[in-house]
């Protein structure tokens, strides 16, 4: 059941998955195609991965926690990888955000060639780490 007044006029209650196919229509060029290709990619590498819509209109992927994000820029699609300081990338593929101590980011311009093993490396590494974390975290005590 819905609550009343959480549509909005942005998703209409569509589902996060029906959003992205729109962002990728409504883009309309490489940029749009560029989207489609990583997400397939996201997909494959994991296939139990669960698509969200955050931040009014950020394609999210999640597995036991954020595995990245996929914002759309004029001159890139940005994949943000939400724990990507603590992944390896032996390929070299982050190359945005490398000074912070937590995300790291690949950012695909346009005509840009993916090294798809790799990519699927990452995110199933991201989907790893999120897994082990979400069983490291203790009951929480209840007061007596």
């Amino acid at each position: 059941m819905k609550k009343a007044g959480t549509a909005n006029k942005e998703t209409d209650g569509a589902s996060p998955s029906k959003l992205i196919d729109g962002r990728i229509k409504e883009l309309g060029d490489w940029r749009g195609e560029m989207l489609k290709r990583v997400r397939a990619l996201i997909k494959e590498a994991d296939p139990d991965v669960v698509e969200e819509w955050k931040w009014r209109g950020v394609p999210v992927w999640e597995h036991d926690g954020i595995i990245c994000t996929g914002e759309t820029y004029k001159a890139v699609v940005k994949l943000t990888f939400a724990r990507g300081a603590a992944l390896d990338d032996p390929a070299g593929l982050f190359n945005s955000s490398l000074d912070g101590n937590v995300r790291r980011a690949i950012d695909i311009g346009e005509g840009a060639k993916i090294n798809e093993k790799a990519l699927k490396a990452l995110i199933r590494a991201a989907a790893e780490l999120n897994a082990s974390k979400a069983k490291k975290k203790p009951a929480k005590k209840r007061p007596t």
